[in-house]
Order: C-alpha cells, then sequence, then structure tokens
C-alpha cells in the first residue's frame, strides 16, 4: 500500500513555517519535539525534498518548502470546510463550540458569558482559549477555533465579522496620585507621569496609542516616561505594577472593573472628549454553517454589555 499523506503532517508542517522553531511548533500541536521532528523528516524523505533549512537558532523553510507549505494551508482549510459541511446537519446547539478571544477581553468576558451561554444552549459544550490577533486568525482560518472575540478592525478573506458593543478606555492610577483629583483626563495631562502599556503583539497597545499619539515612544516629548512591560504582561500585570507605585497605565473599562485591590487603593478616571474606546466584534469563518450557535453566543455577550437588552432563551 502507498504512503498516504496526513492532515496532521501538514498542522505540522504549517506550525513549523510559523514558528521556525521546533519546540515552539511542538507546543502549539500538542506533541513531543521528537514526535514532530520525526513526521517532519519523514515527510520530507517521502517526498524526496528538503522542506526546511536548520540551524542552531531556527527553522525556516527553503524555497520549495514555502510553496509546499502555502498549499498545505490551503488543504487545511479545504478540511475545515468540510468538517463545517457536516456539523451543520448536527444539532447546531449540542456540538462543542470553539471560542478564541484575545488577551485583553478573554478573562474579563470569559467569566460573564459562560453561565449566560449555558442557559441559552445547555447541552452545547464550550471550549475556550485566549491568544495574540494573528495566532487566533490563524487557529480560525485552520479550523481550529469556530469563531473568535477581538477588536476592530479585523479583516480576513471568507471571514465574517460583526461589531457586538464599543468598550471605552480608563487610566488606572493609586488613590494619591495627582490625576486621581481631576474628573476626567486628556491624552496630554499624562506627558509628566510614569505611563505603563502593554509590549509589542498586543493589539490593545497600538488602540491606545492610536487614542493618545503623545505616548508614542519619543525621547523629546515623554523624557523615557513611557514604559512597555514584559512580554507575556497582561493587563492583570499592569494592574499590579500600577498597585505597587511603578506608574500609572490605560485599561479597557471592563478590565477596570474588576476587583483585585481594596477599593481604596487604585482608582480610575475616564478621558475627557477623545475617542479612546475599542469595538469589540465576533469573527467567524463564513462557511460555519451553525448560525444559531454564533446567534447564542452573541445573545450571551450582549446579555453581559450594560446597553444591551437580555436575550431570549433559544430552543
Amino acid at each position: 500500500m502507498g504512503w498516504i499523506m496526513t492532515l496532521t503532517e501538514l498542522r505540522y508542517i504549517v506550525t513549523l513555517a510559523q514558528e521556525q522553531h521546533f519546540g515552539h511548533a511542538a507546543e502549539r500541536c500538542y506533541v513531543s519535539q521528537p514526535t514532530l521532528s520525526i513526521a517532519v523528516k519523514k515527510l520530507e524523505e517521502e517526498l524526496g525534498i528538503a522542506l526546511f533549512e536548520r540551524s542552531k537558532t531556527r527553522v525556516h523553510p527553503t524555497p520549495l518548502g514555502e510553496k509546499v507549505v502555502a498549499q498545505a494551508q490551503l488543504v487545511l482549510e479545504q478540511a475545515a470546510t468540510i468538517k463545517d459541511i457536516a456539523s451543520a446537519g448536527k444539532d447546531q446547539l449540542r456540538s462543542p463550540l470553539q471560542v478564541g478571544a484575545i488577551f485583553t477581553i478573554g478573562p474579563y468576558l470569559f467569566p460573564q458569558f459562560i453561565p449566560k451561554l449555558q442557559s441559552l444552549a445547555e447541552n452545547m459544550p464550550l471550549f475556550v482559549e485566549e491568544g495574540y490577533t494573528a495566532t487566533l486568525r490563524q487557529r480560525l482560518r485552520k479550523g481550529e477555533l469556530d469563531v473568535i472575540v477581538v477588536a476592530l478592525p479585523f479583516t480576513e478573506a471568507d471571514v465574517v465579522t460583526q461589531a457586538l458593543y464599543d468598550e471605552p478606555f480608563v487610566v488606572l492610577l493609586p488613590t494619591g496620585h495627582p490625576l486621581a483629583a481631576l474628573e476626567s483626563i486628556e491624552p496630554d495631562d499624562l506627558d509628566p507621569y510614569n505611563v505603563l502599556l502593554l509590549g509589542d503583539g498586543h493589539c490593545f497597545r497600538d488602540q491606545v496609542l492610536k487614542a493618545c499619539p503623545n505616548l508614542k515612544p519619543s525621547p523629546e516629548k515623554n523624557n523615557g516616561r513611557v514604559h512597555t512591560a514584559a512580554e507575556g504582561s497582561s493587563l492583570e500585570t499592569m494592574r499590579h505594577m500600577v498597585a505597587s507605585g511603578l506608574g500609572i497605565t490605560i485599561l479597557p473599562q471592563s478590565a477596570a472593573a474588576t476587583q483585585t485591590y481594596a477599593p481604596n487603593q487604585l482608582v480610575t478616571r475616564p478621558f475627557a472628549n477623545i475617542a479612546a474606546t475599542r469595538t469589540v466584534a465576533l469573527a467567524w469563518r463564513a462557511s460555519f454553517p451553525r448560525h444559531r450557535a454564533i446567534d447564542a453566543l452573541r445573545a450571551s455577550i450582549l446579555a453581559c454589555h450594560p446597553s444591551s437588552q437580555a436575550p431570549s432563551p433559544i430552543n
């Protein structure tokens, strides 16, 4: 019997091309590094070509490997479409729903909407995960996630995007901070103070800098007072840094509402007269057939938003 190429092998080489590191790719594929390495080597031997160039520091596709990886990505997307078609014939509110959300939304939205979704679709298992926008985008395209919660703008071929609600930004600061005496804050009010921002890769950082361009790194303007948190830091890390006296930060309102510290230790102040907001949205593949599952998810999220009406039960 001849050799049969598997979707798993294709997923391995696509992930390895993205990560350019065997260990990181193995983690994303939930296998050991030797397992992934052996599978990639086996595929190269069967094809009779080298798909990757290997060095001590990185792994990257060969020119021919890039073409194979691009085709493998298309195959995985088509396989996900087949899965979507098959799931259309099942009860749309019984099959598991795989939901992803960006790091600055998931921790604050999941605890609110999951109980509401369970009441709307009690027989639908829910898998949730958090990630960067770029990672969620890839996992959505490959069919590893059914729907993602992101901040706009978000565009992707063959993906439907629907805005849910707008969320304002607020300034988080210690109670005794000079800015706490103000009812609202202008972006320029932040200039004399240490402002803590998330690192690159977080779309929320880009949104803050767009709303407050005066915070963009500039020795002439900020005198080194804008600090970027270490890689992997979260909004909760920023909150802890503010509580420890390292500076002030900007948070989405949902994150600021979390009561981690005593009420008299940290306070928030809104921005004055600027569009310091983000639009939270759902995104799913246009081929995804379980429209009732999307409707249930949308209803449960909107029920958590103050300006939305409570959803009706879905039969």
